[in-house]
């Protein structure tokens, strides 16, 4: 309800519509003054009006009913949205338990292959299909992997065995993708190991083409004379290597001379190369 005042009584209802934000048609008004000019200016009154808004006035009448519903009907109410909370609570616990229950493929080929206990002789089995799917799945992602490259790649194959995947790739651009003196082959075993090692814990051998077997061919025959002077100094030494031919030749040195230490180490320039030497002993005590 409001008092309005105006010159006029159309002033007036147009007013008391703007105050009240509705229509003049919905509004309800009782004049309290007519307005009169007086004489010569003198005596001049204004209309004024009391006003409601018709609407404002059922939405109150409403909202009152909606107070004062009987606390019967509210205690109802009530329990209705209590009940339907604790449906709504059980239902979420019984989907988490059955999602819990639950485990996709790709879950159960990592779960299976982290478990320790795959070793026991039983478990050979269940193992190999772990290690087939584990394959299967790389085997795609490097596929589509390759297949955004520039490169006409049309052989991927993958097979994991003992923790370590075993990647062949073969193609019109197999050369162009291990590059001069095998730098594009390097950057890639880089990254593969990375993807595998750090996802799956898996070590790789990477084959492009014969690369790597022509690369594990021609340290062999390097390594030769270093084998010799080891049998006979008892120590001995690469020279620099780069890249993959730096852990071809630690492989190969360490299989042929599983009793000594055998390790990289990398001069002042920051190359690599293959050391080896006896393990140190402890000194023997005089007492």
């Amino acid at each position: 309800m409001k008092k309005v005042e105006a010159p006029t009584l159309e002033a007036a209802y147009a007013k008391a519509s703007k105050v009240l934000e509705c229509s003049i048609s919905e509004l309800q008004c009782e004049v309290v003054q007519h307005p009169t000019n007086g004489i010569l200016g003198f005596l001049k009154k204004n209309a004024i009006i009391v006003a409601t808004c018709k609407k404002r006035k059922k939405a109150s009448t409403v909202a009152s009913k909606v107070e004062t519903l009987p606390s019967e009907e509210e205690s109802v109410a009530s329990e209705i949205l209590a009940t339907v909370k604790e449906e709504q609570t059980e239902v979420k616990k019984h989907v988490a338990k059955v999602e819990e229950t639950q485990v996709t493929p790709k879950d159960a080929v990592l779960d299976s292959f982290f478990d320790a206990d795959t070793k026991e002789e039983e478990n050979y089995e269940e193992e190999d299909v772990v290690y087939d799917e584990l394959a299967l799945l790389i085997e795609t992602q490097l596929k589509e992997l390759l297949e955004t490259s520039c490169f006409d790649i049309d052989v991927v194959e993958v097979d994991v065995v003992d923790n370590t995947a075993l990647i062949f790739i073969d193609g019109e651009d197999a050369a162009l993708l291990i590059g001069k003196e095998g730098y594009r082959y390097n950057a890639l075993s880089y990254m593969l190991f990375n993807w595998l090692h750090t996802k799956y814990e898996l070590f790789i051998k990477l084959e492009i083409a014969e690369f790597l077997t022509s690369q594990q061919e021609m340290i062999r025959n390097y390594i030769k004379p270093v084998i010799e002077n080891v049998e006979k100094q008892g120590k001995g030494k690469t020279r620099f290597l780069d890249g993959i031919l730096v852990q071809i030749a630690l492989e190969q040195l360490r299989e042929r001379f599983p009793d000594k230490y055998v390790a990289v180490k990398t001069g002042r320039e920051g190359k690599k190369f293959v050391v080896i030497n006896d393990f140190n002993t402890p000194a023997k005590s005089n007492t």
